[in-house]
């Protein structure tokens, strides 16, 4: 049984936890089999102990991340990816409250607490983020029937495209070929495919009402790089990151695994099962 982690007891849980998933998502390999299973995919924590002592039914989607904020391209979407969430938990049974509920108190506590977030480097004050959500928390549960809290992060990292015939880059739970942009069609001879490709997971983490974390996971949704066809031999960023809904959906039911159980998970390693 995992243990527990809070908000409350543990002050600096959100910068470990964010930590701990970024060493995962940029130590993705390569591999996989034609069976479905994927070993890139991320070994998600569900707390069942905590689930189960103080069930959550009505939760609400922080509208901030965890985790530093997403880069000005990324961040764009959230709004979107957060709509699919929320659609996904209802589907499963969840009541989502309106982001608002979380958003207005938010505002209302940084002008007490001040911004947690610095805007020069994008680091987080875990003092700061941690009072605020403690304020938010203890008024959402005078006033509304909250008792769960949500947050989501699309963070970027690094993924690596496989070499032989089929360059496919794995990561966490995924596997997305390399599109091309500019007027050319092909890629130069000598391209350099052991270079680290950019790439966008989702980080789902959950929290009860008293702020003990009851899930972790991560899901990865797609490549922010594309292959420049006008050197043949360089990666520039997409413009059409996050338009593809299959992708964000799959990386949505990767991210909310086990917590929400997904068909076909490519996590089970058929190697091990008997």
């Amino acid at each position: 049984m995992l243990q527990r982690q809070s908000l409350r007891s543990r002050p600096y849980a959100p910068i470990t936890l964010i930590a701990s998933l970024m060493l995962m998502a940029s130590g993705c390999g390569t591999t996989g089999t034609s069976s479905g299973y994927n070993a890139t995919t991320n070994p998600n924590q569900l707390n069942e102990a905590i689930v189960a002592e103080k069930p959550m039914k009505n939760v609400v989607i922080a509208h901030v991340n965890i985790g530093a904020p997403s880069r000005n391209y990324i961040k764009r979407s959230e709004a979107m990816v957060d709509g699919r969430i929320a659609e996904y938990l209802r589907d499963n049974g969840y009541n989502i409250l309106p982001q608002r509920e979380f958003s207005q108190r938010w505002n209302n506590a940084t002008l007490i607490y001040g911004d947690p977030v610095d805007p020069t480097t994008g680091r987080i004050n875990t003092k700061t983020f941690i009072r605020i959500t403690q304020s938010i928390r203890d008024d959402m549960r005078e006033k509304t029937d909250v008792d769960g809290f949500i947050f989501t992060d699309l963070i970027e990292h690094d993924a690596v495209v496989s070499g032989g015939m089929n360059h496919i880059a794995r990561f966490n739970g995924v596997s997305r070929k390399p599109s091309l942009k500019g007027p050319g069609d092909g890629v130069s001879s000598d391209f350099d495919w052991s270079r680290p490709v950019s790439a966008v997971s989702l980080q789902i983490s959950v929290y009860n009402i008293d702020l003990d974390q009851a899930f972790a996971g991560l899901g990865g949704i797609d490549l922010t790089d594309a292959i420049d066809t006008r050197s043949g031999n360089g990666w520039v960023r997409r413009k059409d990151i996050l338009e593809n809904e299959n992708y964000i959906d799959q990386g949505i039911e990767l991210a909310l695994h086990p917590l929400i159980v997904m068909d076909n998970w490519p996590g089970a390693d058929p190697s091990k099962s008997n």
